[in-house]
């Protein structure tokens, strides 16, 4: 009787201490399973390769499902779009290696072309592009900031809205600013004379292709688990910002060679490619993104990556070891 009669005053003491402090309660479980969920959002990837990283952080502002951004979210596309809120950041501690593979930088399915592939397309060049007087001559000495040769585009001087050029075929699909295919044509067969063929990768590209290969190469980086903004960050070093490539208004080539086909910096150590740091120049073309000086132009070392900027303009920048931007600093 007495064990009864304690069983039923605990029960009914304990309800109404329960009765009384429902609401603290209520508060303490709301936060318990406030944690607990997001506990389970905030490490629900599994590090699947735990050598992809990071090199920088970026202050988090907010968590977001990161399977779900990478088929829904789009990045900042310069011109009337906005960019989306900064994520969480997932630290790692090895450098990312942006130079692993050729399809890096999203050209593994590019048609490539050499001299004598262009030249059957282009038959009317055959016979000129080894005809000095048909050649650019280095005879001026002051630059005009309206030169359509050396306009700057970049990250921070994205495409003008009002900038206009005339495209022309070079093979297949592959186009080019008018004005530069027969430096070009000329700038190939020069090296053929030095026994090296040269390969066309990627002259021009619209905006949609720019568009295709930037968000591609953000989606890759965040299959490593990186956040949205961190890849964003890495893809725009390696992918030029849709609005902001060179590659869009025909002026920027993309240059291999047929014993070389790889877009990495090895080819920096090629043949092909010491003859094009040296000689390009002649031709009014300039090594775009040189090594050491991705502090200036935003974009790492591509010993592929060149650009018509005239005979003149290429001298001076070449000799002086310099950028497009810093020459556009200095000289315009």
């Amino acid at each position: 009787m007495l064990f009864f009669l304690t069983v039923v005053l605990t029960g009914y003491y304990s309800l109404r201490h329960f009765k009384d402090n429902g609401k603290r309660y209520a508060g303490v479980g709301f936060v318990v399973l406030f944690f607990m969920l997001n506990s389970s959002f905030a490490f629900s990837f599994p590090m699947e390769d735990e050598s992809a990283s990071i090199s920088d952080s970026t202050e988090s502002i907010g968590k977001f499902d990161e399977a779900s951004v990478m088929e829904d979210a789009e990045p900042v596309l310069i011109n009337n779009q906005e960019a989306p809120v900064a994520t969480e950041v997932i630290e790692e501690t090895e450098e990312v290696d942006f130079y692993r593979m050729s399809e890096h930088h999203g050209l593994e399915d590019e048609d490539q072309y050499t001299l004598e592939d262009i030249l059957e397309e282009n038959e009317e060049y055959g016979d000129s592009i080894n005809n000095e007087s048909k050649r650019e001559e280095g005879t001026e000495t002051e630059f005009n900031s309206d030169d359509w040769r050396l306009v700057l585009i970049n990250k921070q001087h994205p495409i003008p809205d009002d900038y206009t050029f005339e495209l022309v075929t070079i093979k297949g699909s592959m186009q080019c600013d008018g004005r530069i295919r027969e430096e070009l044509f000329a700038m190939l067969q020069g090296a053929k004379d030095n026994d090296i063929n040269l390969v066309i990768r990627s002259p021009y590209r619209d905006m949609s292709r720019q568009e295709y290969l930037f968000n591609r190469k953000i989606k890759s980086y965040m299959q490593k688990k990186m956040s949205y903004m961190d890849a964003y960050k890495i893809a725009s070093q390696t992918v030029t910002v849709p609005g902001a490539s060179e590659h869009q208004i025909g002026l920027a080539i993309d240059i291999t060679s047929d014993g070389y086909a790889a877009l990495d910096r090895g080819f920096g150590d090629t043949e092909a490619g010491k003859w094009l740091a040296e000689h390009s120049c002649e031709y009014g073309f300039i090594l775009r993104y040189p090594a050491g000086k991705e502090n200036i132009t935003g974009i790492e070392y591509e010993p592929w990556h060149f650009r018509y900027v005239g005979k003149e303009a290429a001298t001076i920048i070449m000799e002086e070891g310099i950028t497009l931007e810093e020459f556009t600093e200095s000289y315009l």
